[in-house]
């Protein structure tokens, strides 16, 4: 096809990027804009899309969310542990797929001592290329290892300039985060980021290309993955249509049954900043561990204030002062603790030689951020006591003591400042994000060139952070249930998910205002892996939910033709959004009153009568018929049932939130109820 638009074959050949074969037939190619509109009138081609760049977004995890230790080492016996990580022997034959930035392949988190073989359904392969030699890093862990960087170069003109940081060309990874899963499961790799300047040389750009990130998906198709771990996403609004990444090349992969997991963006606490929003997407929102590291500030009058670092010691005990910008450039800080405020930036004082720093921010529960020197954080009101005792005093001084370790209460679980908050501004009738997971402070295997490292790991946060405990919980629920799909894993994570923290206390939200969590902060709540197992009922979904998703979003025939890869067809009436089967309603623009239609598919016992519980939102009256599903046999699986909502309100309304339960005495299968009333001017 090319020849016949460019001079020869040799031209063709030289133009071609990529080819994709195995989640939908199209190519990459080299083109000048009016190649590509002579290309795009061929009969046999359904779409031309132009490359875009796309931004890379990024211990105690297991025992909060109610999963047995983990042995110390792989060839450990099972019997140590128990529940899922036992039934599944920890995910040893699960393979996860890995998009995102490589990794570095010497991690002991890849030590592939005690596994058994790899999986006889593989067919992947790893790449050799710069100091990655596939024979020596690859192994029984490490079952995957490629690397994408064409459709980057041809986008940055087929060479680009590096940050600050150390580039291969090859999957390792000379910055990124080793993003794991189950103990025990294999991981395939496949690198499509890369630490590049834009194409000025300004600065660090956008680092990842849609034409690398569609070969990915597909060889990650092809290769046999269980699962797909994203930390990638778009701009918002921008990147909304249905060329986007995660709606062709995720669709594929989940139109094969492979689920995938993308991040919900760090671009918290704002309303409408949720990435990856397509409905086949499981998107995860970040929270913290139920850990705090507290540590001890003495003050020279004998005041004590507790703020938090990793501060390990030996204790600091100097002068201090404030530092601001102003000021700041020419204060004594050298040997001296230093306050400051998050208005100011630390960059200055990492230069003059202080011995620590107490830093006063907005609550966020991130410790990590200073990797020079000790960094203790604090809240406006201790640095604001802080500051008045330096101030009224004429040589001020204070002694820091080493961090200590706190698991359970009074540290409870936290929706993150950072994560990204719905609702949905691509799609308002689609709930996301769909689940939360930890993402603040977690444990993860670092390269040598990452300042944050110790030994090859460190604390890391970010919901590119939360993304692979869910994909690691999907693993092993694979691993006991190989013929759901992934719409199934989505729904039995969400309806089974904790609205409190484990330790029984209120998920609070962090932001400008700490408040109680709702769904657009943590979709159906905090993953309950554990009760995912058996969770009764299911809210399914196939291939033509989410054609009639696409249909029902207004998109035309040759739109939803090219995400599919073939010719498609709208049904007449065009279906309603408010019907795709999700875990959850989301009702954006009610007026009076409208009814939806849902279904429910049994995964328990054959014989239940489950019962509907309604908590509905305030203002709003939510009625269910029927109001009891009776399954009775193994050919009446699926139950479907209606609900109207009414609203009582008379004005415009913000959301208000509550829940639909269909109950047996066992199981409580419950989805989230968002509703907001919008009354129609009329002249």
């Amino acid at each position: 096809m090319l020849e016949s638009f460019l001079d020869s074959k040799e031209d063709a050949h030289k133009s071609m990027i990529y080819s994709y074969q195995h989640g939908f037939s199209g190519f990459a190619a080299l083109l000048t804009s009016s190649q590509a509109n002579k290309i795009s009138d061929h009969p046999e081609v359904i779409h031309v899309i132009p490359n875009r760049i796309l931004k890379l977004q990024t211990t105690r995890t297991w025992d909060l969310l109610d999963l047995s230790q983990i042995p110390t080492s792989f060839s450990s016996s099972t019997t140590s542990v128990k529940g899922l990580l036992h039934d599944t022997n920890m995910g040893s034959e699960a393979i996860i797929g890995v998009i995102d930035t490589g990794i570095w392949p010497e991690s002991k988190v890849f030590n592939d001592q005690g596994l058994g073989p790899i999986p006889k359904r593989w067919s992947g392969k790893c790449e050799p290329g710069e100091q990655f030699n596939a024979t020596i890093h690859c192994n029984k862990k490490l079952i995957g290892a490629k690397y994408y960087v064409n459709g980057l170069l041809a986008e940055m003109g087929e060479t680009f300039k590096t940050t600050t940081v150390r580039e291969f060309k090859s999957n390792r990874d000379a910055l990124g985060t080793v993003r794991g899963g189950a103990p025990r499961a294999r991981i395939a790799s496949y690198k499509v980021c890369w630490n590049t300047m834009q194409k000025d040389g300004t600065g660090p750009g956008g680092s990842c290309s849609t034409a690398d990130m569609w070969k990915a998906f597909d060889d990650a198709i092809h290769d046999g993955v269980d699962v797909l771990s994203v930390s990638i996403s778009g701009d918002l609004p921008e990147d909304t249509e249905v060329d986007k990444p995660d709606f062709v090349g995720a669709f594929h992969a989940v139109s094969k049954g492979i689920p995938v997991v993308a991040a919900a963006s760090n671009e918290g606490p704002k309303a409408q900043t949720v990435a990856n929003a397509a409905p086949w997407l499981l998107t995860i929102a970040a929270t913290t561990l139920d850990r705090s590291f507290p540590t001890k500030i003495a003050l020279g009058n004998k005041q004590t204030l507790f703020g938090e670092s990793l501060f390990t010691g030996p204790e600091i005990s100097t002068g201090l002062a404030y530092w601001d910008s102003e000021s700041g450039n020419n204060a004594d800080v050298k040997g001296k603790i230093v306050l400051v405020f998050d208005t100011t930036s630390t960059y200055p004082v990492e230069t003059k030689g202080v011995a620590g720093v107490i830093y006063a921010q907005h609550p966020d529960d991130i410790v990590d951020r200073c990797h020079a020197f000790p960094c203790i954080y604090i809240d406006y009101d201790l640095g604001t006591d802080i500051l008045q005792y330096i101030r009224t005093t004429r040589s001020p001084t204070a002694r820091i003591s080493a961090a200590t370790t706190l698991t359970g209460l009074p540290a409870t679980t936290k929706v993150a400042e950072f994560s990204a908050r719905g609702p949905n501004s691509v799609s308002p009738a689609i709930l996301k994000p769909d689940i939360a997971a930890p993402g603040v402070s977690i444990l993860a295997a670092l390269s040598p060139f990452d300042p944050n490292g110790h030994d090859g790991f460190g604390l890391d946060s970010g919901t590119s952070m939360a993304t692979p405990v869910v994909s690691g919980i999907i693993a092993l629920l694979k691993s006991l249930h190989p013929d759901w799909s992934p719409a199934a894993f989505r729904s039995a994570l969400v309806t089974t998910a904790w609205r409190t923290s484990p330790s029984g206390e209120p998920i609070f939200a962090e932001g400008s205002n700490k408040k109680l969590a709702d769904p657009f902060d943590y979709g159906g709540g905090l993953v309950n892996p554990q009760r995912a197992v058996d969770p009764g009922l299911v809210y399914d979904m196939g291939i033509e939910d989410y054609i009639n998703y696409m249909c029902s979003k207004g998109y035309n025939d040759s739109s939803i033709s090219r995400v599919l890869g073939k010719k498609t067809k709208c049904p007449t009436p065009k279906p309603s959004i408010l019907d795709m089967n999700l875990p959850s309603i989301t009702i954006p623009n009610i007026e009076k009153e409208v009814t939806l239609t849902r279904s429910v598919t049994n995964v328990g016992p054959i014989k239940s009568v489950y019962k509907a519980v309604i908590e509905s939102p305030l203002g709003i009256t939510l009625t269910v018929n029927p109001t009891t599903l009776v399954f009775s046999s193994e050919d009446k699986k699926v139950l479907s049932f209606t609900v109207k909502a009414k609203t009582s309100h008379k004005v415009n309304t913000g959301y208000f939130f509550g829940s639909l339960t269909w109950t047996d005495g066992v199981h409580d299968v419950k989805i989230p109820v968002s509703v907001q009333t919008r009354i129609t001017i009329k002249s």
